[in-house]
């Protein structure tokens, strides 16, 4: 029953992005006005050039506290290397790789363009879905 879920069921669809360019301070209330771990980055082109979570911010904070290099831009401290998936992936394959790899979001990408992303939330709320409203899976 879960294996018929697609991402795109379940993915959001209205992202907070950054650029490479957005200042890290920005991005850090950014994340946290909107209450999420971490957003895609993209260029001017609108693709997918890496990836900002919280971890990749205490990361800037530990090298200021080290180094006193406050700041910088959300380039100097984005993941670059970006697993993502595919709207159509199951959420139980999509569930696994989030174990297997130790992550919390995968960016959604359809025919090279970012067009969702999917956090291991998103997946707990197609379950609880599915398991509470078995008329709907």
């Amino acid at each position: 029953m879960l294996k018929s879920i697609k991402v795109r069921d379940y993915m959001t669809k209205r992202l907070v992005t950054f650029r490479p360019e957005t200042d890290l301070f920005e991005a850090i209330e950014a994340l946290k006005t909107n209450g999420i771990s971490g957003a895609p980055v993209i260029d001017g082109n609108e693709q997918l050039v890496g990836l900002l979570s919280e971890g990749d911010c205490l990361d800037a904070i530990i090298k200021d506290i080290y180094y006193t290099e406050a700041g910088g831009k959300v380039s100097d401290y984005m993941t670059t290397d970006v697993a993502t998936v595919s709207p159509e992936d199951d959420i139980v394959d999509v569930a696994v790789e989030f174990k297997k790899r130790g992550l919390k979001r995968f960016p959604v990408i359809d025919d090279g363009e970012l067009v969702g992303q999917i956090s291991q939330r998103d997946i707990l709320r197609a379950v609880l879905d599915i398991t509470q409203h078995p008329e709907h899976g």
